[in-house]
């Protein structure tokens, strides 16, 4: 009897243990946006003395008490691509697809046993969320037989397909307790949102029909890419209230619990077609700055704002890692926007789906209070790769070697134990022109890949650039052709396609 006692005793003293330490882990929370360059963000704006058209004071006060790092990348400059990378920790010519998934309905880049950070964070003992845009392939079911995954074909009308649930490959098939998910965000097919991979509509009287150029003028907006089904009330103003909403409830459900929660939020915004909230969290928003960009930049904000709030209410903000950044460089799409005179890229040239500094490189901010006191700057090289490593060793799980091959664990820098990072350069894709960059200390090098080439193989050089002294990428000072330089030319692109063509490793763990 006395052996039994104190063997139940000790369970009990190690499930004990076990839920203090679960504790002790940070919250984490990664909010990517879509398509915000480093100008729509005021704290960044003001870091070159640029004029503020729009405040963003909840995602500037992450850095009250967080790290920003001035020299942020994201992986590519187009959003599918780097939301491949971001997902998995790899470089985007690690992908089956490299060049990226564009239809909701596309053959899914990752695979069921690949890591994800959902499956990582649910590994470390997370309760795991995602919320947003997917953007990496999805299945659904023929809806002529529900056996069979549909599988689209280019150029033509996708109707022989059953929207009304996720068949496979969404977030709860890649390590997602729960999801609220736009399989292709706002902008593309199907125009629906899905609750644990089934179809959430958005009125009562909701019902699946086609949404085309004619649906989308009636009610203000503009085709953004094709005519595909979708939920008979599609609204782009009623998204970004849903996920924000969502989320908060999420946070309050999933808070103090003795287990912690993994949240990754896709926002919406600020992608097109620009349709801002009329009013969120009390907020009025649409119409309410100089542009319906702008309005998407402060919807974002208040969305930020809205899960901080909820933090605190639970008590559990100082012990909340999150980190803050975007899928590609800025938007140069709105007239109104320029005549403001706001700088989606800042000082920088050139926006998305270029592979100037304008089309890759974000803000990125780390706020953790609890281990970090004051706001700090960080000019080192970061990548959004580096998040799948950095959130690991938040919740204390290491990544096997051989995955998650270029992320590179940031919390060193964060927690102010390392001043610069033991990699030497990181590499990025462009967008559709197939531009690559390779980026060491103050070089850039651009790198044109032959669009005819399947392998991918055949590269030349287009552009150097000293980026200390020409930041701005003037191409006056293009030095790839100077004499000069030959030898820096030759060692960036060897070390691009000895890296690339070698598949070694370019991230850190631990």
């Amino acid at each position: 009897m006395k052996k039994r006692i104190l063997a139940c005793l000790a369970l009990a003293i190690g499930v004990s243990t076990l839920v203090n330490a679960q504790i002790q882990k940070p919250n984490v929370i990664v909010i990517l946006a879509d398509d915000v360059g480093v100008g729509d963000i005021s704290h960044y704006r003001r870091l070159h003395k640029g004029k503020v058209v729009l405040e963003t004071p909840n995602i500037d006060k992450l850095t009250d008490r967080g790290v920003f790092f001035t020299q942020a990348h994201a992986p590519a400059a187009l959003c599918a691509t780097s939301r491949y990378s971001i997902m998995t920790g790899n470089n985007n010519y690690r992908s089956p697809l490299p060049w990226g998934v564009w239809s909701g309905y596309a053959q899914s880049v990752i695979t069921k046993k690949q890591p994800t950070l959902g499956r990582v964070m649910q590994r470390a003992g997370y309760t795991t969320g995602f919320f947003g845009k997917w953007h990496l392939g999805t299945s659904f079911a023929k809806k002529s037989d529900p056996n069979k995954v549909f599988s689209a074909t280019r150029g033509k009308l996708s109707l022989n397909i059953d929207i009304t649930k996720i068949k496979d490959f969404g977030p709860m098939q890649s390590g997602f307790d729960y999801s609220v998910t736009l399989p292709s965000g706002i902008q593309n097919e199907p125009y629906a949102i899905y609750e644990n991979d089934y179809w959430l509509p958005l009125k009562k009287n909701s019902e699946i029909v086609l949404i085309d150029e004619v649906y989308m003028e009636s009610i203000g907006a503009t085709l953004d890419k094709k005519s595909g089904l979708g939920d008979s009330n599609w609204m782009p103003s009623d998204i970004g209230p849903i996920l924000a909403n969502k989320a908060v409830k999420y946070i309050a459900n999933n808070s103090n619990k003795g287990k912690p929660f993994f949240m990754y939020y896709c926002s919406q915004a600020v992608h097109t077609p620009h349709m801002a909230a009329e009013k969120l969290d009390g907020v009025k928003v649409a119409r309410t700055t100089p542009s319906k960009h702008l309005d998407m930049v402060k919807e974002l904000d208040i969305q930020v704002g809205m899960m901080v709030k909820e933090l605190k209410k639970q008590g559990v903000y100082d012990n909340t890692l999150i980190i803050f950044t975007s899928d590609n460089g800025g938007l140069h799409v709105d007239g109104a926007t320029w005549n403001a005179r706001h700088e989606p890229s800042d000082i920088y040239r050139g926006c998305k789906n270029d592979p100037y500094e304008g089309g890759h490189r974000v803000p990125f901010v780390v706020s953790w209070p609890k281990k970090i006191k004051e706001v700090r700057e960080n000019k080192n090289l970061v990548i959004g790769m580096d998040i799948m490593a950095t959130i690991a060793a938040a919740g204390a799980y290491q990544i096997p070697n051989n995955q998650a091959l270029d992320s590179y664990n940031l919390l060193p820098l964060v927690l102010g134990e390392e001043e610069k990072p033991s990699r030497k350069h990181i590499m990025i894709q462009g967008g559709s022109h197939r531009e690559v960059m390779i980026i060491e200390g103050d070089w850039k090098l651009i790198i044109q890949i032959n669009k005819k080439d399947k392998t991918n193989k055949d590269r030349k050089p287009i552009a150097l650039f000293n980026l200390k002294t020409n930041d701005t990428e003037d191409e006056r000072y293009n030095l790839v052709n100077h004499k000069k330089y030959q030898k820096k030319v030759k060692s960036l692109i060897e070390k691009y396609n000895q890296t690339r063509d070698g598949l070694g490793m370019t991230g850190k763990h631990f």
